[in-house]
C-alpha cells in the first residue's frame, strides 16, 4: 500500500513562490509516474505536472508552464513542485499521486489514471 502525504502549501501574494513536496511511503514500482494535480472550488481536478521515476520524462500543463517546476528525489521517495511567479487563479488544493506504470504523454493528466493519491494542502494566492 502507498501512502502520500503532501506538505508546504500555504497563502502568498501574487507572485510570489512556494515549493510544495509529496512524501512517498510503501511498497511501489520503481517504475513510477508521480503527478501534482490541484482542484478549485467548483472546478474540477485538473494535471499540473507529472515526472516519471527515471527522471528522463516530465510533463508540465500549458497553464503553469514557465512558472512551475517538477522535480523528484527517489532516494527520499519524494517529488516537489516548485511553484513561482503565482497568480490568483493558482488558488487551489494540490493534491500528489502517484501510478505505478510509465508517465504516459496522453494519459498524465486524467485523474483515472492514478492509483493512489495523497490528502492534499491548500495553496491559496492573493492579489
Amino acid at each position: 500500500q502507498v501512502q502520500l502525504v503532501e506538505s508546504g502549501g500555504g497563502s502568498v501574494q501574487a507572485g510570489g513562490s512556494l515549493r510544495l513536496s509529496c512524501a512517498a511511503s510503501g511498497s511501489f514500482s520503481s517504475n513510477n509516474c508521480m503527478a501534482w494535480f490541484r482542484q478549485a472550488p467548483g472546478k474540477e481536478r485538473e494535471g499540473v505536472a507529472a515526472v516519471h521515476s527515471s527522471l528522463d520524462t516530465t510533463h508540465i500543463a500549458d497553464s503553469v508552464k514557465g512558472r512551475f517546476t517538477i522535480s523528484r528525489d527517489n532516494a527520499k521517495k519524494t517529488v516537489y513542485l516548485q511553484m513561482n511567479s503565482l497568480k490568483p487563479e493558482d488558488t487551489a488544493m494540490y493534491y500528489c499521486a502517484l501510478t505505478q506504470r510509465a508517465c504516459l504523454v496522453n494519459y498524465w493528466g486524467l485523474t483515472g489514471f492514478y492509483h493512489d493519491w495523497g490528502q492534499g494542502t491548500q495553496v491559496t494566492v492573493s492579489v
